[in-house]
């Protein structure tokens, strides 16, 4: 099913989110354009149930939206507020409109104060999902309870961007609980599926960066023919492949199953592949362009340097590292038995 939607998505964004749109939006243009036109779409219904008006896609059919997302350099969060309406539907509430962000974590302060730092498009998001912090109770205050999420209005809070070129990456403060957050009290995993979101982006983002560098290898001559004819220019680009094929077959396994919610430790196989992959084809690329790479008139800059953001987003691979060496060290069986049970999904879950 999910053929069905994937070349109709990519023709969206080839269309309209092409270079010029996405470095006006980090620039600080208005994204309500665009967001109107996804809007409009009905791709952000696409995990929505079909009785309540969407497409009732699983995460693992929705997935090459979203490698699609990361492949357009898309700068805004599609694939989270394809989640977050989703999960609100299967609750039976309305999702609200507007651009829908996942947070990696909330942190309450002492005077019941709420900080969602280095939330993904935080400077352009208008609501915040993210999993309560544990020991609270709705109204911010400690609680013995641990479960439920909260959806914070991004209008209540402070909003300082990173500093950083390009990027729309923010931190939000709420001086205390906005009376018009959503409150749920049903379990949730919003930082796993912000990290098996962005390991689809990464994989995306990935793919783009090969095919710009293959290009380039081709089209670049240096003593009368192109350098992607030299062998070491050919060593490089082969090593770069294999990171990207693994990233995607890594990031798929990340969103694979059957519901909404990935499984936890298929996601940090997923983030953790996916993030050190980041960090080396990053520099491979530049490599094989040479200076010219990191100009900001060259449209690869678009993709290396949120290579490197979401490469942290929702944990970079050391952090996922210790959750799959801790899992792996608390099983009683065999490596290959942990990686056949815990790791590698059977078919159906990956191709639904």
């Amino acid at each position: 099913m999910s053929e069905l939607f994937t070349a109709p998505f990519e023709r969206l964004l080839s269309d309209r989110c092409p270079p010029a749109v996405v470095r006006q939006i980090e620039a600080g243009g208005s994204p309500r354009a665009l967001w109107s036109t996804l809007t409009e779409s009905g791709f952000l219904d696409a995990l929505v149930p079909e009785a309540q008006g969407g497409a009732g896609l699983a995460l693992a059919e929705a997935f090459p939206l979203f490698v699609a997302e990361g492949r357009h350099a898309l700068p805004l969060p599609v694939a989270h507020t394809m989640l977050v309406r989703a999960v609100l539907a299967h609750a039976g509430q309305t999702p609200p409109d507007g651009i829908l962000a996942i947070a990696a974590q909330a942190r309450l302060g002492a005077d019941g104060s709420i900080t969602c730092a280095g939330t993904p498009t935080g400077l352009l998001a208008d609501w915040i999902a993210v999993d309560r912090p544990v020991g609270t109770d709705d109204s911010g205050k400690d609680s013995n309870d641990d479960g439920g999420w909260w959806l914070l209005p991004a209008a209540d809070a402070r909003r300082d961007g990173s500093g950083i070129h390009g990027s729309l990456r923010a931190d939000l403060h709420w001086p205390a609980l906005p009376a018009s957050a959503v409150v749920s009290s049903a379990s949730s995993a919003w930082r796993d599926a912000g990290a098996a979101l962005a390991a689809a982006q990464l994989a995306g983002a990935l793919e783009r960066v090969l095919t710009m560098t293959v290009d380039f290898a081709n089209q670049r001559e240096q003593f009368g023919r192109s350098i992607g004819k030299f062998q070491a220019i050919q060593h490089q680009l082969a090593q770069l492949a294999e990171h990207v094929a693994a990233s995607r077959i890594a990031a798929q396994i990340g969103c694979s199953g059957a519901g909404l919610w990935p499984v936890p430790l298929r996601a940090a196989l997923a983030k953790s592949r996916t993030s050190e992959a980041a960090a080396l084809a990053a520099p491979m690329a530049h490599a094989v362009h040479g200076a010219i790479g990191v100009t900001t008139e060259f449209d690869l800059q678009l993709y290396t340097r949120r290579l490197h953001e979401w490469r942290t987003d929702f944990g970079a691979e050391t952090h996922w590292n210790r959750v799959l060496g801790r899992a792996l060290l608390a099983d009683t069986g065999t490596t290959l038995d942990f990686m056949r049970q815990a790791l590698i999904p059977p078919n159906q879950d990956l191709f639904r």
